[in-house]
């Protein structure tokens, strides 16, 4: 039989599910979109239409105006972004993120910051083109609530009457242009200040941290002296110096850094630089003058185990750190060129690593500095599990015959081992143990 004329065979749709969504759920979808996407959600009902414009968080890339079709410069774009939002937009912004890296050309942004540090802004970062230093507006330092701020690639300069941001819990800076007399008095400000990362290309002057609930600190570049006066919470830290960095024995500036770390638990610690590599190892310390008992990680991204003033400082560490549990480096050095004398087992005669469990040597090639290395730790370490010696770059085993390795292996099997329990791993030879 034939339905009747006009009429359709189809199903009655339900009701509209999208629409009757609640508030919070559509919120939350609205976050996990892109921003461009969730602003043309504006399309699906009336209920949807404005919706974006309460969003919370906000993050504001180059996808955002780069289409292959694109006839308008980005920035004249991108200005129109920003200027809609600024009209559209209701309540509230906590978190924005702002990441132009790799755009050749830089829109300004001023009047945003300005809107933001008028909207309850809790969570800032931003990341300029790497070539280019944005100069931040003074607008910045009035974002009164901030709780996390990330800056790459600008300048800043706060204002004389600046008291610091004083709910900030995280501050990152890479590449930042700012004296070393400012970023002092800034990061001395934040007083609830927990993760600080500091990453500078140019070198900075002499630098006294005082922030007591500092809990993890980096830093990266050239700096004349860095002390951390008050960190009794510190207990984790990086550091990769590089050329520039103040490393006379006369100054001591690693036992300055140390005095007030009472808490530090974790240490990752790398010197480069020619500076390191032609100072004279008699001239570094032997020892802190105090001992860290509570250092239990201390990693060595790249350690150059020749006779040298950097290798002695290291040492200098590992001996004044009598409760340290796992210690992992990484070998750069390829050639027998130097006896490293300080690695003799005699040398270490008033020293035993009571709490050293676990040993990682990465990048190894069997010379004999190496072989000193755990010869030393078998020998000196009574509660030792495992030494993992790990080719890391899978070049070696073509550079070193079965037979080498299998005569390598042979060795360390025969040192002496305090820890009746220790093992050695050895990754060239298919995880066999000894």
């Amino acid at each position: 039989m034939m339905p009747p004329k006009g009429r359709k065979n189809r199903r009655s749709l339900g009701p509209d599910v999208i629409s009757n969504l609640p508030d919070n759920v559509i919120d939350v979808i609205l976050m996990r979109l892109p921003c461009k996407d969730a602003v043309r959600t504006s399309i699906l009902s009336k209920k949807w239409r404005y919706h974006w414009c309460r969003l919370t968080k906000l993050k504001l890339d180059e996808s955002l105006w780069k289409t292959k079709k694109d006839k308008l410069y980005p920035t004249v774009k991108f200005t129109k972004i920003i200027y809609q939002i600024l009209t559209l937009h209701e309540g509230p912004i906590t978190k924005f993120k702002f990441d132009i890296v790799d755009s050749k050309r830089c829109p300004t942004i001023d009047n945003f910051i300005y809107f933001l540090s008028r909207n309850d802004i809790q969570h800032l970062v931003l990341h300029f083109p790497w070539h280019k230093i944005y100069k931040m507006p003074s607008s910045l330092f009035e974002c009164s609530q901030l709780r996390h701020l990330t800056l790459h690639d600008c300048s800043i300069h706060p204002p004389s009457g600046f008291k610091g941001f004083s709910s900030l819990v995280s501050l990152e800076l890479c590449r930042v242009t700012i004296s070393s007399e400012l970023l002092e008095s800034l990061i001395n400000h934040c007083s609830l200040l927990e993760q600080l990362v500091l990453q500078f290309s140019e070198i900075l002057n002499i630098i006294e941290i005082n922030a007591p609930m500092l809990r993890s600190f980096e830093f990266t570049g050239s700096i004349s002296s860095l002390c951390l006066k008050n960190v009794p919470l510190l207990k984790k830290a990086s550091l990769d110096l590089c050329q520039g960095s103040s490393m006379e024995a006369e100054n001591f500036y690693l036992a300055k850094f140390f005095e007030s770390c009472f808490a530090l638990e974790h240490l990752r610690l790398y010197f480069f630089g020619d500076k390191f590599d032609d100072a004279e190892a008699d001239e570094a310390p032997t020892r802190l003058p105090f001992d860290h008992n509570r250092v239990k990680r201390f990693y060595v991204p790249g350690m150059i185990m020749r006779e040298s003033y950097e290798l002695s400082y290291y040492l200098c560490l590992i001996r004044s750190f009598p409760y340290l549990e796992s210690f992992e480096t990484e070998v750069l050095n390829r050639h027998d060129d130097d006896v490293v004398e300080s690695l003799e087992l005699e040398r270490f005669s008033d020293v035993t690593f009571n709490h050293l469990k676990e040993v990682k040597l990465k990048i190894f090639s069997g010379i004999t500095h190496e072989m000193q290395l755990i010869k030393l730790f078998l020998a000196k370490s009574p509660v030792l599990v495992r030494v993992l010696i790990d080719p890391l770059d899978l070049c070696n085993i073509n550079l070193i015959s079965l037979d080498s390795r299998s005569e390598i292996f042979a060795e360390f099997s025969n040192f002496f081992r305090a820890s009746p329990k220790a093992e050695v791993v050895y990754i060239f030879l298919d995880n066999e143990t000894s």
